[in-house]
C-alpha cells in the first residue's frame, strides 16, 4: 500500500467494551458484548478488549467497580485505546466520572445506536428523525459540559460566562428541537394521506431484530433492489412495494428500520412517524433469524418496542429466516417444534415462499386484497 493510500484512510479509534453479566431465560448473558462488538464495528470503532463485570451492584458514581475500571485502565495502556463503550445507559455524572478517572472518551450504549443511526440517515427525514434524537439526548448533558469553570474556585472574575453560555447552548437546543418537532409533524402527515391513498389495499409490514434479513427478504418477495448490508440498522427509511402474494392477490409490503435490546426511547419517538407504517399494517411478518443464538431475546426485544408503538395487538405471523444457515437438523426440528404456527423461510434460496405465501394468504380479505 502507497504512503498516500495509507494517509487516506481514515483512522479508526481504538475502543474496549465494558458491561454487566445478566441472567436471562438462557442463563447468564454474555453474548451481549458479542452485539456491543458488532455495533462498536458498524459504528468504526476498533474493538481492542472487552471488560465484563460479573457481580456486585452499579455504583452511582461511575457505574462500573473500582476493579473493573482498573482493569479498563491497564487494557486501554497495553491497548492505546482512548475510547470506552459501554453497554447500558450511564447518566451524565457517570459518563463524566469515568472520563475523569479512565482519561478516556466514554460512550454509553444510547450514544452509540445514536452515531450509527446519524452514519445510515440518508434521506431528509431520517436526518430529522436522527438529529431530534440526538439532541433530546443531549439536553440533558449539557450541564456536565461546562462543569469545568466551577473548578476555577468562583471570586471574582469566575461567575457569569459559564452559566451564562449554558443558558444560551440549552436555548438554542431547545429552540432547534421545537424547529425539528415541527417538520417532523409536516412529514406525520404527508405519510398520513399516503396512507389514506393506500386505504383499500391490504398492508403488510416487516417487522424484527436489525439483521435478521428483513430487506434481503423484502427484496426477494418483491423483486426489489433495496440496500443490503450485513451490518446493524442498514435500512432506516420505510419502503413499500407490492407483493404478489398469488397470481390474481397483491398486497403491500413495507420493509421497517430493525429493532434492538433496549432501543434508546429517543430513537423510539424520533421514528414514531417511521413506524405508524407498522402500527397501521394489516399484516405484521416478524422476521426471526433461526440462527440466533438467543432467540427468544431478540422476539421478546421486538414486542418490547411493538408495544411502545401501540402495534403489539396487530396480527402477527413469525417467519424464521436464514435457514439455509442452520446446518443442525435436531436444532431446526427444536425451532419448528418450539414456535407452531411459524413459517421458515430462507430469503437466499426462497425455500419456505410457497408456505409463506399461503400463511398470508389467510390473513387476506379477498375483498380488499385483489
Amino acid at each position: 500500500m502507497s504512503p498516500t493510500s495509507w494517509r487516506s484512510r481514515p483512522l479508526r479509534e481504538r475502543a474496549i467494551l465494558a458491561g454487566r453479566e445478566q441472567r436471562t431465560r438462557r442463563g447468564l448473558n454474555g453474548d451481549y458484548l458479542t452485539e456491543l462488538r458488532l455495533l462498536a464495528e458498524t459504528a468504526g470503532a476498533q474493538v481492542r478488549g472487552e471488560v465484563l463485570q460479573r457481580r456486585g451492584p452499579v455504583r452511582s458514581s461511575t457505574f462500573l467497580s473500582k476493579g473493573k475500571i482498573d482493569e479498563v485502565k491497564a487494557l486501554s495502556g497495553e491497548e492505546q485505546a482512548t475510547l470506552l463503550l459501554l453497554d447500558d445507559d450511564l447518566s451524565p455524572a457517570q459518563s463524566r466520572n469515568l472520563g475523569e478517572q479512565l482519561a478516556m472518551k466514554v460512550v454509553d450504549r444510547t450514544g452509540l445506536i445514536l452515531d450509527i443511526f446519524s452514519r445510515r440517515a440518508r434521506t431528509r427525514e431520517a436526518r430529522i428523525q436522527v438529529e431530534l434524537a440526538q439532541l433530546e439526548y443531549l439536553l440533558p448533558r449539557l450541564t456536565r459540559m461546562w462543569e469545568h469553570l466551577s473548578r476555577l474556585g468562583g471570586g471574582i472574575g469566575t461567575r457569569g460566562p459559564g452559566e451564562t453560555q449554558l443558558e444560551v447552548d440549552r436555548r438554542r437546543v431547545r429552540e432547534r428541537i421545537a424547529k425539528l418537532k415541527r417538520e417532523l409533524e409536516r412529514v406525520v402527515k404527508e405519510r398520513r394521506v399516503q396512507r389514506r391513498g393506500r386505504r383499500d389495499c391490504f398492508k403488510v409490514s416487516l417487522v424484527g431484530y436489525t439483521n435478521a434479513g428483513k430487506s434481503t427478504l423484502f427484496n426477494a418477495l418483491t423483486r426489489s433492489n433495496v440496500y443490503v448490508e450485513d451490518q446493524p440498522f442498514a435500512t432506516l427509511d420505510p419502503t413499500t412495494r407490492v407483493f404478489a402474494v398469488a397470481r390474481d392477490t397483491r398486497a403491500l409490503l413495507t420493509d421497517t428500520v430493525g429493532f434492538i435490546r433496549k432501543l434508546p426511547p429517543h430513537l423510539v419517538a424520533s421514528f414514531r412517524a417511521t413506524l405508524e407504517e407498522v402500527a397501521e399494517a394489516d399484516l405484521l411478518l416478524h422476521v426471526v433469524d433461526a440462527t440466533e443464538p438467543d432467540i427468544d431475546a431478540h422476539i421478546q426485544a421486538v414486542e418490547n418496542v411493538l408495544e411502545s408503538i401501540g402495534a403489539l395487538g396487530r396480527p402477527r405471523l413469525s417467519v424464521f429466516n436464514k435457514i439455509d444457515a442452520v446446518l443442525d437438523e435436531v436444532a431446526m426440528l427444536g425451532l419448528r417444534a418450539g414456535y407452531p404456527g411459524a413459517v421458515f423461510v430462507s430469503a437466499l434460496t426462497r425455500e419456505g415462499f410457497p408456505e409463506l405465501r399461503e400463511s398470508t394468504m389467510r390473513h387476506l380479505p379477498g375483498s380488499t386484497a385483489r
